[in-house]
Order: structure tokens, then C-alpha cells, then sequence
């Protein structure tokens, strides 16, 4: 068993240095097995899933290392089959690129019911609808699903709903596919933009990516190349949020503002003070923090993946918010955990009411899922006493490190574990 203790810190101050991004990594060594040469990631985060990964690739003949300077390198030359391995790919939900990855090199795909986060379900209709446009027959099992092409085609894609993820798998299936493929009502992500980039430097031929209509000639190969994943905007934008909690001065350093600008519009409204510059960000708390209204929504709009801490920050600010996931209305588990510490908040078709203001104290709570647990750190930083935090290995499939960045803003955040753990716990 392991624990996260975080006590009231008192103001957070200093910077952090933003890992590269989850959410484009998990694309991006995918996209790298579809090269018959050796691709050299950069930036790459170790995390949970990565260590999976690592294990899934291995099983079928493909090579992934890491090097000592932190780059991933990956030769997919040696690999045997794509009969993946069901319990792996049921670890993590973005185990479903190795379909789009795959299939036009191997013809066949096996691979378990995708797992991580669930907000009551995620569904993979939009990727399964985009795979049969491409000539893919899907055969769905109990345990596991099958998909199978003798030949990739293109075709013309219209996605029911945007997503990132389906936009992504189509896309990776679509670059070695014959002829030409039209995606519409595709994702604008700059994750879905950071996988097109890659994949042009190994020689695809993809445009429109960043924008609702993604072109891609299909090509008959790919070859190897070096590339640096772009940065977490959502882990910035949840430290630039950090800096609100008890009025502090957090930089976040080597990201791209541009990604970021819903986010910080919403941060302007709240009461934070923000200084952009070209790699960086400075949010500046102290000030009065505002009551708002925020609704989710696809790229550009407010991520999904930063309600969760944004709840945190607004549970500081007197009056009433209004925080609505249209995305995934599901996502409230941090809800009943922040109430446990004080927190008075409703859930009502997707929408949590929250009267800031309320003081909170620290109480033993459970993260669900990547940003649940950062929502109750934040929300822990600002709490009398101490909060013990369970379901650790949910927040370290999104950090590298969280104790380390935490604590270089000066934050009270500790990680017990086994006997320690239930002995400190047991006497709070």
C-alpha cells in the first residue's frame, strides 16, 4: 500500500519543468513499431503505462529501450505478430494505437478491451467505425476483439463526434493505407498534431492536422527518425492553478503557451495574475479569487483533464461555481473524496455546484484517476491538518515524479508506503 501525505503548505513559490506529455507519448511509441528502421524518442515520461508498454512491445519481437540520457529508443524490424497481450492492453486505455499502428504491417490485430480511467465507460465506436471505413473487419470477444485487413484502403471519415482518440488511430492507420484518406469533424489536439509531425518525419504525407479536416496520402513505408514530444499542457495548467490555492508564485518552464489558452483565460477570470512569455508561464495567487462558470470541451475549448483541479482552485473562492463536463459527465469521483474534507459541493447532470469559501480539513480520500489525485493534492495544500491520499498508482500514470515537482514549490507532500503508511494513517 502507498500513500501521498500532503499538509497545508502555505503558499507554493519557484518553478517546475514540464514533462513531456502522456497523452502525445502513448501515440507517439506507437506510431514509432510502424517503422522498419530505428525510431529515437525524446522526452518521453517514464510512467506506469510506459513500463507496460515496454512489456507489451517485448512479447512480439519489438525492441524498446531506454537510454541513459532518457530517450527511448525502438526497433520494430525484429517484430514477429501483433497477438497482444490481453491482460496488458486492458492496463491502459491508449493500448488501442497499436491497432492503427499495426495493422497494415501484419494484417491482423489482438488485443484486450482498453482499461486506465474510466468515467463509466469510454467508448471505441468512433475507432472501430473509421477501421472498417479503411476495409478492417472487427470481430469483438468476451475478453478481447480481433481486427483484421488483408488490405488498407482510404476513404472519406466523418466522425460522429470529435475525438482525439479516433482521430489518431485513423490517422495511424490511414499512412499506410492505399490511396487517399479524408478525416472530418477530426480533433484539433495538439497531440493529434504532435503524432501527424512525427509521422511526416518518417515520411508520411499528412496536412490539415490542427484542423477539422486531416488529408493523408498513404505511403508504402516509413522510416526511422529522432523526435522530441511536446510538453504536458495539462500539467501546467494544473500547477498554474497550484499557485491560486494559498496565493503563491508558481513559473511553469518549457511548454507552449499557445496550447494553454482557454486555460488561462479561465485562470484571468478566476483572480490570478498571469505573465506569458515564449516557453514559460507565471501565475501569480494572492489576490481575491472569483466564483465562475466553466464547461469542457474539445480543443480549443476547456480540457476535460483540468476540471478536476480547477474544482480544487474554485472550492477558495467565495460564491458559487458552476463546473459542467459535457466531454465525459461522469468524471465527478473527486467529488464525494473533496466532500469528506469539507467541501460543499452538488452533482446534477454533469455539473458540480461548488460554495467556495468553506475551510477544509485534511481526511483520508482515494484518487481515481490521474486528475482526480491531482485535484485533491491541490485541495489538501490548502486544508488544516493532513491529507492521506490512496490510489497513488492512478496519479503516477500521469507523472513522472509528483513528489519532486510538489515539493520544489516548497509543498508539505510526502510519499509513505506498506507499514509506514498504515502506521502514520492510523494514528492521524
Amino acid at each position: 500500500m502507498k500513500w501521498l501525505q500532503v499538509e497545508s503548505s502555505g503558499p507554493l513559490s519557484g518553478s517546475v519543468h514540464i514533462q513531456g506529455s502522456k497523452n502525445s507519448s502513448l501515440a507517439l511509441l506507437a506510431a514509432a513499431c510502424m517503422s522498419g528502421e530505428p525510431v529515437v524518442l525524446q522526452g518521453i515520461p517514464y510512467l506506469l503505462d510506459m513500463q507496460v508498454i515496454k512489456s507489451i512491445t517485448a512479447s512480439i519481437g519489438i525492441r524498446m529501450e531506454s537510454r541513459e540520457n532518457g530517450d527511448i529508443f525502438i526497433d520494430a524490424s525484429g517484430m514477429r505478430h501483433s497477438d497482444l497481450d490481453r491482460k496488458g492492453t486492458s492496463a491502459y486505455r491508449a493500448s488501442y494505437y497499436f491497432i492503427g499502428a499495426l495493422l497494415a504491417k501484419t494484417g491482423k490485430v489482438t488485443i484486450g478491451y482498453p482499461g486506465g480511467d474510466n468515467f463509466v465507460s469510454r467508448p471505441i465506436d468512433q475507432h472501430l467505425k473509421a477501421l472498417k471505413a479503411l476495409g478492417a473487419t472487427i470481430e469483438l470477444n468476451e475478453d478481447h476483439y480481433v481486427v483484421r485487413a488483408t488490405r488498407l484502403k482510404g476513404a472519406s471519415i466523418f466522425f460522429d463526434t470529435i475525438t482525439s482518440g479516433a482521430t489518431i488511430n485513423a490517422m495511424l492507420a490511414a499512412v499506410l493505407a492505399e490511396g487517399r484518406t479524408e478525416l472530418h469533424n477530426a480533433a484539433r489536439d495538439p497531440e493529434v498534431v504532435d503524432t501527424a509531425n512525427m509521422l511526416n518525419r518518417m515520411g508520411a504525407r499528412i496536412v490539415g492536422a490542427g484542423t477539422d479536416c486531416i488529408r493523408i496520402e498513404g505511403v508504402r513505408e516509413l522510416s526511422g527518425c529522432t523526435y522530441s514530444v511536446i510538453p504536458d499542457r495539462l500539467i501546467a495548467g494544473a500547477f498554474l492553478m497550484a499557485a491560486g490555492i494559498n496565493g503563491g508564485s508558481v513559473t511553469v518552464e518549457d511548454i507552449i503557451p499557445e496550447h494553454l489558452g482557454s486555460c488561462l483565460a479561465k485562470l484571468k477570470e478566476v483572480g490570478l495574475e498571469l505573465e506569458v512569455r515564449d516557453s514559460s508561464i507565471t501565475a501569480y495567487g494572492g489576490g481575491l479569487l472569483k466564483a465562475t462558470r466553466m464547461r469542457t470541451g474539445m480543443y480549443p475549448l476547456f480540457a476535460t483533464d483540468l476540471q478536476q483541479p480547477l474544482t480544487a482552485l474554485l472550492l477558495f473562492a467565495q460564491g458559487r461555481s458552476i463546473v459542467s463536463d459535457k466531454i465525459y459527465p461522469e468524471r465527478f469521483s473527486h467529488v464525494p473524496q473533496l466532500r469528506r474534507m469539507g467541501a460543499q459541493i452538488e452533482v446534477r447532470s454533469g455539473s458540480a455546484f461548488i460554495k467556495g469559501g468553506q475551510p477544509l480539513t485534511g481526511s483520508h480520500v482515494h484518487a481515481t484517476d490521474v486528475r482526480a489525485g491531482t485535484c485533491l493534492i491541490l485541495a489538501g495544500l490548502g486544508a488544516e491538518g493532513k491529507t492521506f491520499i490512496s490510489g497513488v498508482e492512478h496519479i503516477e500514470r500521469g507523472y513522472a515524479d509528483v513528489i519532486s515537482m510538489f515539493r520544489t514549490l516548497g509543498a508539505k507532500v510526502e510519499l509513505l508506503s506498506n507499514a509506514a503508511a498504515e502506521a502514520v494513517v492510523s494514528r492521524a
